[in-house]
């Protein structure tokens, strides 16, 4: 066969004469001659729903976090859980722990600081705490709503529904034997309930606002929580353990939570930037609450052996180690959820929604 009938190679599917001749290729065109369609007239037939749907399709970093942020949130929120249970054992099962808790709870009120004790009495007030807890939480809701975060409504109902239920349901299932005298009263046990509404609202707005606001948030939210623990054990409603207890299950419960964060409660993907806010204050609240712990913990060791027998020069380090870990443990609370937050919501793709990060020099 000559190769003026040689048989072309077309599309299988498509049916063609095999003995047609090849047309001459016509040359390219310019790039300046070929005309692209106006903004316009793509925002007119797509909107943005349709433009996330179609990169959803093409990246799952839209619709879902990733895998190793939903591992870590489940991980951290089963230690804090772990942990909270290992710290109502060492207050509750143990003589020293009792020990402990019986010297803060009788005088821990007198060993505020003037400029301190004013501001903590007021959050002594039940209705304060309450109103001002469920205010926090209604402004979380109503955020959610503008922002028609409708998976991340039912997210947070279910982990405020489960803070309740472990505040209510927990304290009959934990009683506190008589180990020692105790000068406390032992009915109203752990975990302390006012401690869990306050965290409980602090994290539902946290994970409620946009991005811009998540830093401030967690700010805000850390002092409230913190003067809300101070507040029960100086009005002498509960212990240093309840607290702590407290802000670990809030904290375990709210991991948990942002486990199961999916395509509605995450930022719009055009909208996904590394936070600066975040970064510094997420990585100062987890370093406070990090070396707050270790040094409140190194403290009790340091009083210890003066804990079986009550002694009067255990009472100092008793004070600052119950109010260094309050602080500390809300920090590292706030802190890890703030930080997961930003992981479950912002997850950054690789599609260039943000651009690459910038490269290290060539030489």
């Amino acid at each position: 066969m000559t190769n003026e009938f040689k048989p072309l190679v077309r599309d299988p599917q498509q049916p063609v004469n095999m003995l047609q001749q090849p047309t001459a290729a016509t040359p390219a065109e310019p790039l300046e001659s070929l005309s692209f369609p106006d903004m316009r007239e793509v925002e007119a037939v797509l909107s943005p729903q349709d433009v996330n749907k179609g990169l959803a399709q093409a990246d799952p970093l839209t619709r879902h976090p990733r895998v190793s942020s939903i591992v870590l949130c489940v991980v951290f929120g089963l230690l804090m859980l772990a942990a909270s249970a290992g710290v109502w054992w060492l207050g509750v099962r143990t003589m020293d722990g009792q020990s402990y808790e019986d010297i803060v709870w009788s005088k821990f009120d007198a060993a505020l600081p003037g400029w301190l004790a004013p501001v903590v009495h007021v959050f002594a007030i039940s209705a304060v705490v309450i109103t001002t807890s469920v205010i926090m939480g209604a402004i979380a809701f109503a955020v959610l709503i503008v922002r028609k975060r409708w998976l991340s409504i039912a997210q947070l109902a279910v982990f405020g529904g489960l803070c309740f239920a472990a505040a209510e349901l927990l304290k009959p299932l934990l009683p506190r034997p008589y180990l020692i005298n105790l000068e406390s009263n032992p009915n109203n046990s752990a975990p302390s309930g006012h401690v869990i509404l306050a965290a409980a609202a602090s994290v539902m707005l946290l994970c409620a606002v946009p991005r811009v606001l998540r830093a401030l948030v967690a700010v805000i939210g850390w002092a409230y929580t913190v003067l809300v623990g101070l507040s029960v054990i100086a009005a002498q409603w509960h212990r240093p353990t309840d607290v702590i207890m407290a802000l670990l299950i809030v904290g375990g419960l709210a991991l948990l939570a942002l486990a199961t964060t999916f395509a509605s409660g995450m930022d719009e993907p055009g909208t996904r930037v590394s936070s600066a806010s975040v970064q510094i204050v997420g990585s100062v609240m987890l370093t406070i609450g990090v070396l707050g712990i270790l040094y409140g913990a190194y403290i009790i060791w340091q009083i210890q052996p003066g804990l079986a027998m009550s002694a009067e020069w255990t009472n100092a380090g008793a004070y600052v180690s119950t109010a260094l870990l309050t602080a500390a443990v809300s920090a590292l609370v706030l802190g890890i959820t703030l930080a997961m937050r930003q992981l479950t919501a912002s997850p950054l793709t690789k599609l260039g929604l943000v651009g690459a990060p910038p490269a290290p020099p060539k030489r």
